[in-house]
């Protein structure tokens, strides 16, 4: 994209608009992560995810449920049991994950280093 394109500008702007639609909050990529490493009962899904309140972890579930990120599986009980997975679409937030956990991780060095000391 050059910066004196408009219209690349308006795709680029677009783009980010569908994309922060589906992920947008501080819980939606932490969920998918947690979810990476394999299928989770809601449960243990919420102790994988800190800080995360039971309401807004079933909110975020659902979002992403209705973006074709995750699949809920609810075995017939008792006790009912419901367990949560990354379906393979979600796969393709691999890159952007990592992408945006390297530049975080850089971002906190710099604030750490710019920050002045104790004292």
């Amino acid at each position: 994209m050059t910066k004196h394109d408009p219209s690349q500008c308006a795709l680029t702007i677009q783009g980010l608009r569908h994309a922060l639609l589906v992920v947008n909050g501080k819980w939606k990529l932490q969920i998918i992560v947690a979810l990476n490493s394999g299928t989770r009962h809601f449960r243990a899904l919420e102790r994988s995810v800190p800080g995360i309140s039971t309401k807004v972890l079933a909110k975020e579930l659902k979002d992403l449920e209705a973006h074709q990120l995750i699949a809920r599986t609810v075995h017939p009980g008792p006790p009912v049991i419901v367990e949560y997975h990354v379906l393979p679409y979600a796969r393709t937030l691999d890159p952007v994950i990592e992408v945006l956990k390297t530049w975080g991780m850089q971002h906190q060095q710099r604030l750490d280093a710019d920050s002045p000391g104790p004292g």
